[in-house]
């Protein structure tokens, strides 16, 4: 009589362990769809991985950096001057421009004699890389007023960016710009949140 109650409790035993481990399995398969939905939500709505691609950025970013691009903070305010932002090249494509905010909203940029004036006055930066040359000017060799909505946007790296200065990219508008630059998380040796 004594060993049937120990079969007995044996089988119990064994007939929970399939019970336990396909618990286990459903609480493992809920945190793996919960961490994908996170990834998906995050890197859809909060942030978006980018990479530079050619040098109008250098020396504050080179080409091949990774970079995570913040998308949530200018749905709560606007872009500051020398922010780094994200904005499409052509609404649609999945290729972004990656360029510093010069000019704010309402403003008035001209560049002249390779330096740059906003409302007439010069603007005082160090993040150009050179000195634009003259035929590098663009659209603001003359005074380039921006709309309500619109910022003026330079790369770094002056005489060798597509930017505001050309007429199939201009002024570019609020709505367009998905994000600023947040974080480089590639090369490793040069990780770490982007100064502005």
């Amino acid at each position: 009589m004594l060993e049937e109650q120990n079969f007995g409790l044996k089988e119990n035993q064994n007939f929970s362990k399939p019970k336990k481990v396909f618990a286990e399995g459903l609480h493992l398969l809920f945190y793996l769809i919960l961490v994908f939905l996170s990834a998906y939500l995050i890197l859809h709505f909060i942030g978006q991985r980018t990479q530079v691609l050619g040098q109008s950025m250098e020396n504050t970013l080179l080409s091949q950096d990774n970079l995570i691009v913040d998308k949530l903070s200018y749905h709560f305010t606007k872009p500051h001057r020398f922010d780094i932002v994200v904005f499409p090249v052509d609404e649609g494509e999945n290729v972004f421009y990656i360029k510093r905010v010069i000019g704010m909203p309402g403003e008035t940029v001209q560049i002249i004699d390779g330096k740059i004036y906003v409302n007439n006055q010069l603007l005082k930066e160090d993040y150009g890389k050179e000195v634009i040359s003259d035929d590098n000017e663009g659209l603001a060799a003359q005074p380039v007023v921006l709309g309500a909505d619109e910022y003026f946007v330079l790369g770094d790296n002056r005489n060798h960016s597509t930017d505001s200065r050309d007429p199939e990219i201009g002024n570019v508008a609020k709505s367009s710009i998905i994000g600023k630059a947040w974080i480089r998380i590639w090369p490793l040796n040069r990780f770490g949140f982007i100064n502005y």
